[in-house]
């Protein structure tokens, strides 16, 4: 019998790059619209990662009025502070950041 080179994978993380620290200038910030399924065709929007200096419950407010759905901000003990939006506003939501503060960088994440 020859000898196989047989190479066993190993563990790989493709997010290691994102999760490493990132001291150095240029550093991403990154908004994350979610969508959360409830019970049946209920749905919640939820914004996270929106720099601290940004009033929530200002955006929020302008949010609600512009797409005429309810919403709340959520202090989460790991995540900070959270924007939750009724329905489905994940491309309505992104639209509406990207115009109104467009110098942060976005990432939609669809289910």
């Amino acid at each position: 019998m020859s000898d196989l080179d047989i190479q066993i994978p190993t563990a790989f993380d493709p997010f290691a790059d994102a999760n490493a620290e990132d001291s150095g200038a240029g550093a991403k910030e990154y908004v994350h619209i979610r969508i959360q399924q409830r019970n049946g065709r209920k749905s919640l929007t939820t914004v996270q990662g929106l720099k601290k200096e940004f009033s929530y419950n200002k955006i929020l407010k302008d949010l609600k009025k512009e797409f005429c759905c309810n919403g709340t901000v959520v202090q989460d003990p790991e995540l900070g502070q959270v924007i939750q939006l009724q329905g489905d506003q994940r491309k309505n939501v992104s639209t509406f950041l990207i115009q109104a503060l467009p110098t942060v960088l976005f990432c939609s994440l669809m289910d």
